[in-house]
């Protein structure tokens, strides 16, 4: 299924007359404080937003998975749902796949089909957190950090036939996330399995091409409940300066402790250059992988406000990848990502106007209301008219979610997938 500009644009004039006048009112408001808003349309239009292939369908938890109707069944399907996406919000550019999860068949055919909706490929992610079919040892007590050399070896083997694929789908990024850790007290030799998980990150880091960046990905808990090994930033940070200067921290919003400050970990790592790439999802607890900013939207704002100023200010510290991390176990995926994706580029264009040379000038002067003032300012404007213009501007859908119900989409994924289609994934 293809969204063309013509369908998009009749669909588009239901919104056209409440969208210009709301448009006109922030833009002449904001105008008259020096905001430029073409650049804002522009930097708006330019944020592309990976979606993970495993994100397309219905995700599940420990205690079971409810199926939703129409899911992709294949490789090809997850990629025309990120079309549809993209289509409908211009915001979508890439997918991010999951090995062993989604293996190209076809490579060539596969990458046809996604430069023929604007789709190109992200970050490709391994996979040491499960074991499979034939596989002749088992990541049970770890991967990369396993006690049997073996096992590590069977790992790092995996990370290098993942980077194989995506070296053939124009990918120039991999992305570990380990399950490594412990259960219980005694069960590992905590300097041990962070010098395996050091030593194995090397060599995976090493075999990469020179163009490539390894994003090396922490997690507090989860599936193991007395350690993980990457279990903070921190950790992330000393085993990535160990692999070198293509090696980076990834951050994803779930992967911390409640009320952890994530915005000073952005802070931190771009000062010193080394923040790669960026899950963004919501949480209330854990890892919850809710639709980004549905619990939290003030916390995602003050993200973006050091994420905004760090692109500004830190040079010397690349471009974060951006992705969705989410799971959809009750709603329709499509409509899930359609909505954080429009969380995001509120957030995004929240930060675009702060007026950092006034709250940098209230922090000398240790005014501490006033800078409270200057960020909930910004905060509290509805910037959905600016974001509403970029698609405009760009032959995307006014309304992304109006349009994809007002088009019964998933009706029309139903009838050509069936109802009982499951997508690969957990």
């Amino acid at each position: 299924m293809k969204l063309n500009a013509e369908i998009l644009n009749e669909q588009n004039r239901r919104f056209i007359k409440t969208h210009e006048p709301e448009y006109h009112f922030l833009a002449d408001k904001l105008e008259k404080r020096g905001v430029d808003i073409k650049q804002i349309i522009e930097k708006v239009q330019e944020l592309q937003v990976a979606i993970p292939s495993w994100a397309l369908g219905a995700g599940g938890t420990r205690f079971g998975r409810f199926s939703y109707q129409g899911e992709p069944a294949s490789l090809e399907d997850k990629i025309s749902d990120v079309g549809l996406i993209h289509a409908l919000t211009n915001t979508a550019g890439a997918i991010s796949l999951h090995i062993p999860w989604d293996v190209p068949g076809d490579v060539k055919a596969i990458k046809e089909l996604a430069a023929s909706l604007g789709i190109e490929f992200d970050a490709v992610n391994s996979n040491t957190f499960q074991d499979q079919p034939n596989m002749k040892k088992s990541y049970r007590f770890g991967s990369l950090c396993n006690t049997d050399s073996a096992v590590r070896e069977l790992a790092i083997q995996h990370n290098l036939e993942v980077i194989d694929i995506g070296k053939k789908l124009g990918s120039k990024s991999l992305t570990v996330w380990l399950a490594d850790g412990s259960n219980f007290p005694g069960q590992h030799n905590f300097q041990e399995a962070l010098q395996n998980t050091q030593d194995s990150l090397q060599h995976i880091y090493k075999s990469m091409p020179d163009d490539w960046k390894l994003f090396v990905e922490y997690k507090p808990y989860e599936p193991n409940f007395y350690s993980t090994v990457i279990q903070d930033w921190g950790t992330s940070l000393m085993l990535a300066e160990a692999c070198g200067d293509r090696a980076y921290t990834l951050i994803d919003l779930g992967h911390h402790l409640p009320n952890t400050n994530i915005e000073q970990i952005v802070a931190t790592l771009m000062m010193k250059g080394k923040l790669g790439g960026f899950h963004f999802n919501d949480s209330k607890y854990g890892d919850d992988d809710l639709t980004v900013g549905s619990v939290k939207p003030y916390s995602l704002f003050l993200i973006w406000n050091e994420l905004v100023y760090g692109m500004e200010n830190n040079s010397n510290n690349p471009i974060p990848a951006w992705m969705i991390d989410a799971s959809h176990n009750i709603k329709d995926p499509l409509e899930d990502l359609l909505q954080s994706l429009e969380a995001i580029q509120i957030a995004y264009v929240q930060a675009l106007l702060v007026d950092q040379n006034g709250l940098r000038e209230a922090q000398r002067q240790q005014d501490v209301t006033l800078s409270q003032e200057i960020l909930q300012d910004a905060f509290r404007t509805d910037v959905r008219p600016l974001i509403r213009e970029a698609r405009l501007l760009s032959n995307a859908a006014l309304e992304p979610l109006l349009t994809y119900r007002a088009l019964n989409l998933r009706g029309q994924l139903i009838k050509e997938r069936g109802s009982y289609t499951v997508a690969s994934g957990l």
